[in-house]
């Protein structure tokens, strides 16, 4: 195992739409976990691939930990393929999460498998919230996001479900005191454009990690203040920092 990685075993790894999984793993959860937040997470013993996967924490329970994946590449194909009693070699929780702080009305901007981390951003978040998530097809998560939701707009790619386009499509952000977005970097852009001199904005980004603790600097990112680390300084960052 490497160094600092915790082996956990599988409760469940279960395909919930086409090529997404959820998978819960016991874990005795000790101090926060922040929304946001993530694991590197390897599921092989032998080095191909060489690197483990990055992926977003997309609910904690008494004793357990949940999170949403999508089979992209072999590392993720080897993960799907688990089943319970299994076990996972996982480093974490890493990075900066969420900030919760700021009072009032929020809305919430998800774009594919960015729902993972919002969804538990969801379920700390306190007020009066709106959710608004977009798909290409397939809808998941909906039970969740309308459990803990105060309003929410579903849109798909194709029109199979609900609004056809994309989830901004009709997003208002006037109405918000702030704005929580995950998804494709084209999405997030838009929700920033939209948002510019009206709203502040979160976002959290996605980069391709190799160590996720900040020392090989392969996850940097262009900010108004430098090249900042995804893994370390992120992946939740103000939406201004952001060079997209």
């Amino acid at each position: 195992m490497l160094e600092g990685y915790k082996k956990l075993s599988i409760k469940a790894n279960k395909e919930i739409s086409t090529n997404i999984f959820e998978i819960e793993l016991e874990m005795k959860i000790e101090g926060d976990i922040k929304p946001g937040q993530f694991f590197m997470i390897r599921g092989w013993e032998e080095n191909d691939p060489f690197l483990p996967r990055p992926i977003s924490i997309a609910g904690v329970g008494k004793n357990s930990i949940t999170f949403l994946y999508e089979v992209r590449g072999r590392g993720t194909h080897i993960i799907s393929k688990l089943v319970a009693g299994d076990n996972l070699d996982i480093l974490g929780p890493l990075g900066n999460g969420f900030s919760l702080d700021k009072p009032g009305k929020k809305a919430i901007v998800s774009g594919g498998i960015g729902i993972a981390p919002l969804v538990y951003l969801l379920k700390n978040l306190s007020g009066e919230v709106d959710f608004y998530a977009g798909f290409r097809s397939e809808v998941y998560w909906r039970e969740k996001i309308e459990k803990d939701s105060n309003y929410v707009y579903i849109s798909t790619e194709d029109g199979s479900v609900c609004h056809k386009g994309f989830c901004v499509d009709d997003f208002d952000p006037s109405k918000y005191d702030e704005v929580l977005t995950c998804g494709p970097m084209p999405m997030m852009k838009r929700v920033l454009e939209l948002c510019e001199g009206i709203v502040p904005v979160q976002v959290s980004m996605e980069s391709k990690m190799a160590c996720g603790i900040g020392a090989c600097l392969g996850c940097t990112i262009e900010t108004q203040d430098g090249m900042k680390r995804v893994c370390k300084e992120g992946p939740v960052f103000n939406g201004e920092e952001v060079i997209f």
